[in-house]
């Protein structure tokens, strides 16, 4: 790849995932924020492990960044706890607490080079000389950057600006590194790159990292854990799996894979499964065994790429293709079910296999793949 017209370098871990992580542990009890009437973060808890990825995932005015600010230090909790590594934090000002941030504005200084940029947290601790010129050598060739110490920051890309950006937050090895949308600038292409990267940093140097993003995918593709926020509250905090094909709400299961929703009414359980009378065609759908009792209205949860378009008498409904829309390796297509204003279902089939604006088709969907919430419920 490269960035006006400078091959980028790739990352450069030298030796083997470390034995045990060089980050701390994190530990959020209770967090609460307030300004005015507004509750900006509602009673947040979290326990972050040595040497995990988390992400703050959520829409504007989800209280994450006020979540990644009250632990960082720039904004002051008036309730909860803040541990790192055991060492209550919760009110010593930003520069006691020794953690690192990368901003999406990366902030460098204009006038200094990138190994200036890079020892300025040093220096300021006053490391010595030569301890400083090592630790910047180390930390610029670990982040690919080995070639550039003597730039001044105009002369970067993007890409390379947010590395230097990163390199600043590592090379005094904090116990936990903050970032706030540190790819949002860039474009999609590197912005994916970089991703590769920092998670690639991370895993080598075992460090503990909290991250924010509005980015599902992006969310999903760094994260060991993410917390999903809205209105201040922490929805669910789980591993991206579990946050994709065990959604506990419905806003969950919305918010991070634009799922279906289709009304029913659970009819009976069956052994492992449960049957749902779904409300617009009648037929029964077969979702993974829930407790919820027999005649319980449930919204019927599935996301568009665990849909499958089959022969009409295959599908639990059946419908119209209305639009089908190829993506490259996807077809994106829209169903009107049939049965009254039957809603719009959204499928994501491979490209080659995908089905026709005016088709009609059947749909199904494997049991496991389907989640129900009671109809009182709401997606947000």
């Amino acid at each position: 790849m490269a960035e006006f017209g400078i091959a980028a370098p790739s990352v450069k871990v030298a030796g083997n995932k470390p034995a045990t992580a060089t980050g701390k542990a994190l530990s959020v009890v209770a967090l609460r924020k307030t300004y005015g009437d507004v509750v900006a973060v509602d009673e947040a808890s979290m326990e972050i492990a040595a040497g995990e990825f988390v992400t703050f995932l959520g829409s504007s005015g989800s209280g994450k960044t006020t979540t990644l600010m009250m632990i960082a230090g720039f904004c002051e909790p008036d309730s909860g706890t803040i541990t790192v590594g055991g060492r209550d934090v919760t009110r010593l000002a930003p520069q006691k607490r020794n953690l690192g941030f990368v901003f999406q504005q990366y902030l460098l200084f204009p006038h200094m080079t990138v190994q200036e940029n890079v020892a300025f947290p040093l220096t300021l601790r006053g490391v010595p000389k030569d301890e400083i010129r090592r630790r910047v050598g180390e930390t610029l060739e670990i982040a690919g950057l080995s070639g550039f110490g003597g730039r001044k920051p105009r002369e970067l890309s993007g890409g390379q600006q947010q590395r230097v950006a990163l390199c600043r937050a590592l090379v005094y090895r904090p116990p936990v590194i903050l970032m706030d949308e540190p790819l949002g600038a860039l474009d999609k292409k590197l912005r994916d790159q970089l991703q590769v990267e920092i998670k690639t940093i991370q895993q080598e140097l075992g460090l503990t990292v909290i991250y924010v993003t509005h980015d599902q995918e992006e969310a999903l593709v760094m994260s060991d854990r993410i917390a999903v926020m809205r209105n201040g509250l922490i929805e669910q905090f789980d591993t991206p799996r579990e946050l994709f094909e065990r959604p506990k709400t419905p806003f969950v299961a919305d918010f991070l894979g634009a799922a279906n929703f289709l009304p029913g009414r659970i009819d009976k359980h069956d052994g492992e499964h449960t049957l749902v009378r779904l409300t617009q065609s009648g037929t029964l759908l077969k979702a993974r065994r829930h407790d919820l009792p027999s005649g319980t209205e449930v919204k019927v949860a599935v996301q568009p790429g665990r849909l499958r378009a089959c022969a009409t008498d295959d599908g639990f409904c059946t419908g119209t293709v209305e639009m089908a829309t190829y993506v490259g390796t996807l077809v994106r297509a829209g169903v009107r079910i049939d049965g009254g204003d039957g809603p719009l279902v959204r499928l994501e089939v491979p490209a080659g296999r995908g089905p026709v604006a005016g088709e009609r088709v059947g749909i199904t969907a494997d049991a496991d793949d389907v989640n129900l919430f009671p109809t009182d419920e709401k997606a947000g």
